[in-house]
């Protein structure tokens, strides 16, 4: 169980931050889950839920202040998955923020990749499992 149950996060277009998210949150199980169309939401706007085996975890709408930029960050149980967000992320226009590799300053199995989102917001996926140190 997670101890986050979901994030939500005002976007500047819920349709081009969904597809975005969509195709870089793929290697985590993630699709889209739900849709709310703007007449039922308390914005006015457009609102995605997405997430990993049909439960909307991460929220993203529009017709709302965006504020500063976030940083989320999803677990990952292998590296390989690390490695394929970050290439899913740049193929879907997200910007490099940080390859995936060992981030020793934080200790020396913590593999993550770092990406900016269209709205500027700071995605990592980290994988800390032990058993996937290599060499």
């Amino acid at each position: 169980m997670s101890v986050i149950d979901h994030v939500e996060i005002a976007v500047n277009d819920a349709e081009l931050s969904r597809r975005f998210y969509e195709q870089a949150l793929a290697p985590l199980g993630f699709s889209l889950v739900i849709s709310v169309n703007p007449a039922n939401t308390r914005t006015g706007g457009l609102r995605h839920g997405l997430g990993p085996d049909g439960y909307p975890r991460l929220w993203l709408h529009d017709h709302d202040k965006t504020g500063s930029p976030v940083h989320l960050a999803f677990s990952a149980e292998k590296r390989i998955i690390v490695d394929q967000f970050w290439e899913a992320a740049l193929q879907a226009g997200g910007k490099d923020n940080g390859a995936p590799g060992i981030r020793h300053h934080y200790h020396d199995h913590y593999y993550a990749a770092y990406i900016i989102d269209p709205d500027g917001n700071n995605l990592e996926v980290v994988c800390q499992i032990k058993s996937e140190i290599v060499g």
